[in-house]
């Protein structure tokens, strides 16, 4: 879209409403925009204009033209109805101006220094966002400049963007401006760098928008101290869920940072196995292999027929086994006897017992009270994506990666995430 046919929301403020008869009737004050609609730019709902000392509705039905220094009106005649905010309308001066979005493009938080209307098949639509310093300069210069049409190249398209809305009970009822799915294409790191950088409530906004599988993979990449926030601002159901949907060692990271009645609250609120799983790392310190490992493996009897390992998977949430890489075979008594690479899987028949596989090269194991360094040099020598931690007896108790080792070595240094590939 050309910025010549694009109109400044903060030029219009303050200019005059003109009815059918050229006479000025009052001075805008805010456009209001229906942000529940299936469309890319939200249509233009009505302007709130001061008349005398009232301000007054006036519906976009009512309403000939925005230009650049005026609102005309298609009649002479004003019904003049009071404001009042209506479900899934917002305001753009008082609502979205100077407000936190998200730019979904590039993945960053941004500030509307400036918002952008146009005429679309007829009607108004909000289609762009200036956030950059010049806006906010011409919007302290005079009347004239700020009504100018942007710098080419200075404006984002809103189709892009993500607004949020006002706190609760306001009657705003405001949502996501945008198709929720452009919150698909950001990787997790990406989510995480957005929830860092927001304020409370946008954040909040933002964590509801997101499937909790999604949201817990975002949290697992966040700085601890801001993980910690996002615990404590939650409440304590929303808070047990994201932990729930994360990796056993990221949830009992997050909760060593936070108080003991706490922690004891989130993990009451929790399944059973979760709890299991997280209470298994917690029992350990956090600077050795156990307070590290990641409690959710896949373990198999040297009985079982592949068909039915197989099938076992399948029935598993899709989010369950995303970093599988190997299953943990055991014997009757349940002590390790392999760890089979998951390709294994793919080449042998259904009937095949596990424990008739071929399982390759020994298991990687560790003890859990080995440190990182250990555990890392295991990793390195043997040339695998992951190593198993084992118990004195020989029963498997976790698995350590790659960037699980990297986390713990330099904890300060943000976290790392190896693609996933095949134990060889």
């Amino acid at each position: 879209m050309h910025t010549d046919s694009l109109i400044s929301v903060a030029g219009l403020v303050g200019r005059p409403v003109i009815h059918k008869g050229d006479q000025q009737v009052g001075k805008l004050v805010d456009l209001v925009f229906r942000w529940h609609t299936e469309q890319v730019y939200p249509p233009l709902s009505g302007a709130i204009v001061s008349v005398g000392r009232r301000t007054v509705w006036i519906p976009a039905t009512e309403i000939a033209s925005i230009q650049r220094d005026a609102v005309r009106l298609k009649t002479a005649k004003l019904d003049l109805r009071d404001f009042t905010p209506r479900e899934g309308e917002v305001r753009l001066v008082r609502d979205v101006l100077d407000h936190q979005l998200v730019d979904t493009d590039d993945a960053r938080v941004v500030r509307a220094s400036d918002l952008y209307v146009a005429k679309l098949s007829g009607a108004t639509h909000l289609v762009g966002v200036d956030v950059g310093f010049a806006a906010l300069v011409r919007r302290l210069g005079p009347a004239g400049l700020r009504r100018r049409p942007p710098a080419k190249g200075s404006v984002l398209d809103w189709s892009g963007i993500h607004s949020f809305g006002t706190k609760p009970g306001t009657g705003t009822g405001l949502k996501m401006a945008a198709s929720r799915s452009d919150l698909k294409k950001l990787r997790p790191g990406e989510l995480a760098d957005l929830l860092e950088d927001l304020g409370r409530d946008e954040r909040q906004e933002l964590l509801d928008a997101l499937d909790p599988a999604v949201a817990a993979d975002a949290l697992e990449e966040m700085q601890p101290a801001k993980l910690e926030s996002i615990l404590r601002e939650s409440t304590l159901q929303e808070a047990a869920e994201f932990l729930t949907h994360m990796e056993p060692d990221e949830a009992a990271d997050a909760l060593r940072d936070v108080d003991a009645e706490l922690r004891t609250d989130l993990l009451a609120l929790m399944p059973d196995e979760s709890t299991e799983q997280i209470e298994e790392v917690l029992s350990y310190d956090e600077d050795t292999a156990g307070g590290f490992m990641t409690t959710a493996i896949v373990e198999a009897k040297v009985s079982e027929a592949v068909k039915d390992l197989r099938a076992r998977l399948l029935e598993a949430p899709a989010d369950e086994h995303q970093e599988l890489d190997a299953i943990v075979v055991v014997d009757e008594q349940g002590k390790l006897v392999a760890d089979l690479p998951i390709v294994e899987l793919f080449l042998a028949q259904d009937s095949d017992k596990l424990g008739d596989l071929g399982h390759g090269p020994e298991p990687v194991t560790v003890s859990p009270d080995a440190s990182p360094t250990q555990a890392a040099e295991l990793l390195i020598d043997n040339r695998r994506s992951s190593i198993l931690v084992v118990s004195e007896d020989g029963r498997p108790l976790g698995r350590i990666l790659a960037d699980d080792i990297i986390d713990a070595i330099m904890p300060d240094s943000g976290r790392f995430r190896f693609p996933r590939v095949l134990t060889r």
